[in-house]
């Protein structure tokens, strides 16, 4: 089930909601209940996959429990093996095969596995718990809590991607407190405002930017069809995801609890390091207590840095899809970060200007490869941007949906600071918010609806 759709906003939520606050004197049944519309939402994309999801949950958490009585050390890790093997066999199977056959010379025949919806997301989360045990950490918690932490629904399919000790502790906490209607009006100020980054720019974006990298696998491009393009993309993603993070923050507040923030102004960002400290927040701390850190962070030189970051990167890449494009784009940015890093160690510094552009520019150009479906594609649309078909013109329908997406992005509050820090309780917002929400939802029912782009990951 998707958020922006008229069967979510007006069949699924409004009941969830009034039977959530019904019994929220209970926690046990309040409980009970987001674990069953949880795995309610995820069964109406594809109930196939709810065993999978459900024996995870359950095979990680006896694990822990194990873990936690006193047996063997060595469980964590058993339990990263598996949540990890399953992440592998679904997702990266025919990757890995191909890859391997290509290597040898031979052909490999896909095994054409249906992804299961989120599954990076909700094994990643199992993993970063697992990995805290193994770190010293004693945190044991019920069943019913671990499924609620894996399953609940708002972060279920694309994240935020929050830790235990983030979501399980709020558990316990009667929604039906002082600051309820607040949470109700911010959430639903902030679900507002993501549906409308969805489907007022990202599904319009995608009608611009899905055409020129289609082109580009049938002729060549001039320059400003490329730029036209690739900007039009970058905006997209972000207004796509960052769209749905705002659903999810703002659905979960409805219920009385705080997911943590995913974005932050990103394309304001002054250098590469700032961007990622500002675009997919969740995912960046991840990587780095659980990859870059282990592996010796920047505590062994300059060299071990670089390296480090660069290795960081090129698996987070792997994380987002089963292609080389995506390791390209990882190994992009891990190189970025490694001059980022030794450009600091070096205790020079660049106008802030000049630092916005530069590290704007490398974005943009790095997501070509993240969009291609291929090498080819890409360097084609690269060699484009470059003007090595021509500067020409880009001739645009609906053009002016860049200036308005680049308006939004670069200028004014971020989504989360309007909605949960400077929106103020008046009436005459509150009527602007909810025709605005009704306008939304009427709009969704006139389109087909596009899947999120993370959906894919």
């Amino acid at each position: 089930m998707l958020f922006h759709t008229q069967a979510f906003v007006l069949g699924f939520l409004p009941p969830v909601l009034v039977l959530y606050y019904l019994v929220a004197g209970s926690p046990l049944l309040r409980k009970l209940l987001l674990v069953a519309t949880s795995v309610l939402f995820y069964a109406l994309w594809d109930w196939r996959f709810v065993p999978l999801l459900a024996g995870l949950a359950v095979a990680t958490w006896i694990i822990a429990a194990l873990h936690l009585r006193g047996y063997r050390k060595s469980l964590p890790a058993l339990g990263v093996a598996l949540n990890l093997g399953v992440l592998i066999w679904y997702k990266y199977t025919d990757f890995l095969g191909a890859s391997a056959s290509w290597l040898l010379g031979h052909t490999w025949t896909p095994l054409a596995l249906m992804l299961p919806l989120g599954i990076s997301f909700f094994v990643f989360q199992k993993i970063s718990y697992l990995l805290d045990l193994r770190n010293g950490d004693r945190h044991g918690y019920s069943l019913l809590d671990f499924c609620l932490f894996v399953s609940f629904f708002p972060q279920l399919i694309a994240g935020p991607l929050v830790r235990h000790y983030e979501l399980i502790p709020q558990l316990s906490r009667n929604p039906r407190g002082p600051a309820m209607w607040e949470n109700l009006s911010r959430g639903a100020a902030l679900f507002a405002i993501g549906l409308a980054k969805k489907l007022a720019l990202a599904d319009m974006l995608a009608l611009i930017a899905d055409p020129v990298f289609a082109k580009t696998t049938g002729g060549s491009l001039n320059a400003s069809e490329a730029w036209a393009g690739a900007g039009a993309y970058a905006l997209q993603i972000y207004f796509d995801f960052s769209g749905y993070s705002d659903m999810a923050i703002g659905l979960a507040l409805m219920f009385g609890i705080v997911l943590p923030e995913n974005f932050n102004a990103p394309y304001r960002a002054t250098s590469i390091r700032d961007f990622w400290q500002r675009w997919h927040i969740t995912l960046s701390r991840m990587l780095r207590d659980y990859l870059y850190i282990p592996l010796g962070g920047n505590r062994h030189g300059l060299a071990r840095q670089a390296a480090n970051v660069t290795l960081t990167m090129l698996i987070g890449g792997l994380w987002h899809g089963a292609h080389w494009t995506f390791v390209l784009w990882g190994g992009l940015h891990g190189a970025a970060l490694a001059i980022n890093a030794v450009w600091s160690r070096s205790g020079r510094h660049l106008p802030r200007g000049i630092g916005w552009a530069m590290t704007l520019v490398l974005v943009v150009l790095f997501w070509i490869p993240f969009r291609a479906p291929d090498f080819a594609t890409a360097g084609n649309l690269l060699a484009a941007a470059f003007g090595l078909h021509g500067l020409g013109t880009a001739h645009l329908n609906d053009g002016w949906i860049i200036a308005v997406g680049a308006a939004v992005a670069l200028l004014g509050p971020s989504s989360q600071q309007a909605a949960l820090l400077r929106l103020q309780p008046q009436p005459w917002i509150a009527v602007a918010l909810g025709g605005a929400l009704v306008w939304l939802v009427l709009l969704s029912g006139t389109r087909l609806q596009n899947a999120f782009i993370y959906f894919q990951f």
